[in-house]
């Protein structure tokens, strides 16, 4: 064994499964963004809620809105409301819990570090690890209290206002919050009692700590009662507009992906039918069978994958960006998206030149290696895998919030363009995310890790094997299970197109679809 092999096996290999494995038990207690992407949309269906169409007795229009919001479009979002608390509440015990075990434990202890694209792996001290738990622990008392401020809100519009007056009078007792949030509480506190208390402050905390649906009905509230027809006027109108706005934004997000997942479904049962009648003469069963002609061993496999993905990607790029000298951290937008996507060019480019060079002594290789045709039926592969793709990975996507229950970390990239409403910024990362990701990535895990695969294994065992690591390379539990649904489609499709500009499709219109549902959301 020459000492080439003794390192990638003995000392490279182990060490990248060590940091993985680090990685992701470290997001095990970190937070989905799925739900707060769940608050975002019913923050939306809120104000839709409360739109009406200028012909009162348009039953078209008004069923168009019951199908968007459902019939109960309050209790909805009280019942989200509560779930977000509960699951918020439960992770600022968890916190606590680990301050706690870090105060009684003053030496140095060092934490598995989450490497991400853009933050060098380094290890932390018990004293980091602590100045970090109170951070979020700081967030996260925040976001009970924002979240109990809204709650009863809801609580109120429903008619349930001794329980609206219990959530806020629990707020204003906690002494562990920002006092501007007791402030409100007792605000809303005075407009909901009976009889009602004015506040001098009101409406200065009303526009200060509240948003969107919440903010509009609090000020109804405040100006009915101070009986400021005009101020009233203004709101109501600019809650119908909002309204309508909202209507549009819940259609665009909710209406689209839901033909094509019904589109998907058709096509699925299709297949499946065609596959139990036709057998090997339908569309599944075509190039189900055939594994590609691999010259290399797995070594080669493990040095794309150690040395090209994972040291590239998590050690080597992030440490010659760490030594730039750019001010961290990076608070415009704009720097945070270039700098993404500069990362991602950097980490894709160098993995991309050792799989270059590894597979350089196998030149010329054997057929169907790194295919691109696009006198093919590749696009039709391409849509198609989208639309089947969409009821699977959200059935399993469902299944997974239950086993986790709101943890197990997201991509941080997620929050990023959920937040920003900057065009430039929304643009790199269109580029990221739907350009630059489907082509590096289908490169490496479809078209050379699954290929590579079927020298040991059949097709079927490559294609759940390379999307189970492809899953893994995301570095977040609780994407694994989703991920490796989609990951099984865009082999499948592969496998049977044998033409890369099918899954790379798939791929753009995964990621496209998910940066337009957090641009709408964020638009809120």
């Amino acid at each position: 064994m020459t000492l080439k092999r003794l390192i990638l096996i003995f000392v490279l290999t182990p060490i990248a499964v060590l940091l993985a494995v680090s990685s992701l038990f470290g997001s095990w207690q970190e937070p989905q963004f799925q739900s707060r992407l769940e608050l975002y949309q019913t923050n939306i269906a809120l104000q839709a809620q409360a739109w009406q169409s200028e012909n009162s007795s348009d039953d078209n229009l008004q069923g168009i809105r019951e199908a968007i919001l459902g019939e109960q479009p309050l209790e909805s979002a009280t019942k989200q409301y509560q779930e977000a608390r509960q699951s918020v509440q439960a992770n600022l015990d968890k916190v606590n819990n680990k301050l706690a075990q870090l105060r009684s434990q003053p030496e140095i202890t060092p934490i598995p570090p989450k490497p991400l694209p853009d933050v060098p792996p380094t290890a932390k001290t018990s004293k980091q690890g602590q100045q970090q738990l109170q951070q979020s622990f700081k967030q996260l008392q925040k976001l009970l209290a924002e979240l109990d401020l809204r709650l009863g809100i809801l609580q109120a519009q429903q008619g349930q206002t001794d329980t609206a007056l219990k959530t806020w009078s629990q707020l204003q007792q906690r002494s562990d919050i920002n006092p501007e949030f007791g402030e409100t509480a007792a605000v809303l506190s005075g407009l909901w009692s009976n009889p009602p208390r004015l506040l001098q402050n009101a409406q200065e905390r009303i526009q200060k700590n509240l948003e969107g649906w919440f903010r509009s009905t609090a000020l109804v509230q405040l100006y009915q009662l101070q009986q400021r027809q005009d101020a009233l006027l203004a709101v109501k109108t600019s809650q119908q507009e909002s309204a309508a706005q909202a209507v549009l934004k819940l259609a665009v997000i909710g209406t689209i992906p839901t033909l094509a997942a019904l589109i998907g479904l058709i096509l699925l049962i299709f297949l499946f039918a065609q596959r139990l009648f036709k057998g090997k003469a339908s569309l599944l069963a075509q190039n189900a069978d055939i594994p590609w002609s691999t010259p290399w061993d797995g070594e080669t496999i493990l040095q794309v994958f150690v040395v090209g993905f994972f040291f590239m990607g998590q050690i080597f790029v992030p440490l010659v960006l760490s030594l730039l000298p750019i001010p961290r951290p990076v608070a415009d937008v704009r720097l945070q998206a270039f700098y993404v996507l500069v990362s991602y060019f950097l980490v894709a480019s160098g993995a991309l030149l050792v799989l270059y060079f590894s597979l350089k002594r196998f030149f010329p290789l054997p057929e169907f290696w790194f295919r691109f045709r696009f006198q093919d039926k590749w696009f039709l592969w391409g849509l198609g895998g989208y639309c089947a793709a969409l009821p699977i990975v959200v059935v399993v996507s469902l299944i997974n919030q239950q086993l986790w229950q709101g943890q197990g970390g997201s991509n941080p990239l997620l929050q990023l363009a959920l937040e920003s409403q900057d065009g430039i910024a929304l643009g790199i990362f269109f580029s990221t995310a739907a350009i630059a990701a489907p082509f590096f990535e289908e490169i490496l895990f479809r078209g050379f890790l699954l290929p590579s695969l079927t020298r040991y294994l059949p097709v079927w065992g490559s294609i759940l094997i390379s999307s189970l690591l492809f899953a893994i390379a995301h570095l977040s539990l609780s994407e694994i299970l989703p991920l490796t649904a989609l990951g099984i489609v865009l082999g499948v499709v592969y496998t049977r197109s044998r033409n890369l500009l099918a899954p790379m499709l798939l791929h753009s219109l995964w990621n496209s679809g998910t940066l337009l549902s957090l641009f709408v959301l964020g638009s809120n």
